[in-house]
C-alpha cells in the first residue's frame, strides 16, 4: 500500500521535534555565550533547540485563516527575536522558554489579526466594488452617459474621494484581468488569420 506523502504539517513537525529541549545548564552556557560575544552560532543552537514552542503554538492556533507553513514561518521568525533579546537582556536559562512562548503567542496573534483586518478589508473592497458597478450601470443607462463622480457619490451615498479610489482599483483590476486575457485572444486572432 502507497502512503500519501508527508503533509507540510508533518514536515514542520520533524524539523521542529528534531530539536528537543536543551538541558538548563546548556541553555545557561549557550546564552551567556550568545550575550557575552554575540556568538551567532550559539543563539542559532537555542533558536533550533526554541522551534518546537513555535510548532506547539501553531497547532493551538491551526485553524485559524493562515496556511500552517505561514503561521509556523512567523512563528520562527518570532523564535529568532525573542532568543536574541532573551540573550542580550542576558536572561536566565530557567525563564527563556517563557519568554519565548510568551512573544510567539504575541506574534501569532498579531500576524493572525492583520490577516484578519487584511481578509475584512478585501471583502469590504468586493462589496464596494459590486455596488459600484451596479450603480454605475443604472446610472449610465438612465442618463444615457458614463456617471461623473459626483452623480456616483450621491447615488452610493460615498465621499468623492472613496468612489474615485473604488473606481480606480476598478479599472486597475480590470486592466490586470484583460492583460491576462490578451495572449488567449491573440492566439484566437491568429487562428481566425490563419483559416
Amino acid at each position: 500500500m502507497d502512503w500519501a506523502e508527508d503533509s507540510p504539517l508533518d514536515a514542520i513537525a520533524a524539523q521542529a521535534r528534531a530539536y528537543p529541549p536543551l538541558p538548563l545548564d546548556e541553555v545557561d552556557a549557550l546564552l551567556k555565550r550568545t550575550h557575552q560575544s554575540g556568538g551567532n552560532a550559539a543563539a542559532a543552537t537555542l533558536v533550533r533547540h526554541h522551534l518546537f514552542v513555535a510548532l506547539d503554538a501553531v497547532l493551538q492556533r491551526k485553524e485559524q485563516v493562515l496556511d500552517v507553513g505561514d503561521l509556523y514561518q512567523e512563528g520562527s521568525i518570532a523564535v529568532v527575536t525573542a532568543v536574541e533579546e532573551y540573550a542580550h537582556r542576558g536572561g536566565a536559562a530557567d525563564g527563556l522558554r517563557a519568554y519565548v512562548e510568551k512573544v510567539v503567542a504575541l506574534h501569532l496573534d498579531a500576524a493572525l489579526e492583520r490577516e484578519a483586518q487584511e481578509r475584512a478589508a478585501s471583502e469590504a473592497f468586493v462589496r464596494d466594488a459590486q455596488r459600484y458597478e451596479l450603480v454605475e450601470v443604472d446610472l449610465r443607462q438612465r442618463l444615457g452617459r458614463e456617471p461623473t463622480s459626483v452623480e456616483m457619490a450621491a447615488a452610493l451615498l460615498w465621499s468623492v474621494d472613496h468612489v474615485e479610489a473604488v473606481a480606480e482599483m476598478l479599472n486597475e483590476a480590470r486592466a490586470l484581468s484583460d492583460e491576462a486575457l490578451l495572449p488567449y485572444l491573440d492566439d484566437n486572432a491568429e487562428e481566425d488569420d490563419g483559416e
